[in-house]
């Protein structure tokens, strides 16, 4: 009896079955059939994505296993790291450097808030940048849309922002903070930090792949960053002719519009639309870069 494969196995076989019977049945025949990866930007095949989805969800999966693989907390890092680190930015910026009396209410509700896209968009930007290496077994053996590798590395760290947004209901609640109907966007406010998250996320998977040393760059970046954004401070305290160019960093809207659609504070509106706007570019132009370089992983990973 023939032992049975893992389900991610069975995924990216049945996948490349099918592409091999579609080539096979194609009415110009050759000799040789070869499954390439897309050559430009107007290549992105959506369809192609969508009918390799039930391989995304194997590699979300393994990423969730993997990642809670032998911890003693398990899905509670996702609620300490953020509550953690806001304890410490509480005593140091909030307490000892006087940072709380910019800001109206609890600062570490203020704080915690702004944490929680945070600490998303920075461990899906990590895990994904190294994403492509980490999984080198499966690149060099078969070909499947590559994009699905960091992708499943970023919606991996969804679970974890929803465990993590169940502290923010109950602190509403100690704090006494009234829900607002600006609560009901933050679904594509989570949206808009995982296009964030994707852009930096795949341009790093695929400078990575070619330049192994930019491993070390991504903790460096991730954390210049983190202070280059609105997390343990106000956005009003950049000046005012800072604010257009400040708010080119995409996370800072997305951060500030979080604060918003939990707390209840000023509508960051021009910030928000330069930041999408920068989000927007940042994805197409990760995106645009993987695909020129994507014809080559297999050979150099």
């Amino acid at each position: 009896m023939e032992e049975e494969q893992p389900p991610l196995a069975r995924a990216i076989g049945r996948e490349a079955l099918i592409a091999t019977r579609m080539a096979t049945t194609s009415p110009i025949l050759s000799d040789t059939i070869r499954i390439e990866p897309p050559r430009a930007w107007s290549s992105l095949n959506l369809g192609e994505l969508w009918r390799f989805r039930e391989l995304l969800y194997f590699l979300v999966w393994r990423d969730v296993k993997v990642r809670y693989k032998q911890t003693v907390l398990g899905a509670s890092w996702a609620v300490l790291q953020p509550a953690l680190t806001t304890l410490m930015f509480t005593i140091f910026f909030g307490t000892l450097g006087g940072m709380s009396q910019k800001v109206t209410g609890s600062y570490a509700l203020y704080v915690y808030v702004a944490m929680q896209p945070w600490t998303y968009f920075a461990n899906a930007v990590s895990m994904s940048a190294n994403s492509l290496v980490g999984s080198s077994h499966l690149i060099s053996k078969v070909y499947f849309p590559r994009l699905l590798v960091p992708l499943a590395a970023i919606g991996a760290g969804l679970i974890d922002f929803a465990v993590g947004f169940v502290l923010t209901l109950v602190l509403m609640v100690v704090y006494h903070v009234t829900p607002h109907a600006g609560i009901l966007i933050v679904p594509l406010l989570l949206v808009a930090t995982t296009a964030v998250a994707a852009g930096a996320g795949i341009l790093l998977a695929a400078l990575i792949v070619a330049y192994r040393d930019f491993r070390y760059v991504v903790t460096f970046l991730v954390q210049l960053w983190f202070f280059a954004t609105p997390v343990a401070y106000p956005l009003d305290i950049v000046p005012a002719k800072w604010q257009l160019l400040y708010s080119l960093n995409p996370m800072v809207g997305i951060v500030a519009a979080f604060r918003w659609a939990i707390l209840g504070i000023d509508f960051p509106f021009q910030s928000l639309v330069l930041s999408l706007i920068s989000a927007i570019l940042l994805l197409a132009i990760g995106v645009r870069y993987f695909l020129r370089v994507e014809r080559r992983f297999a050979d150099i990973i």
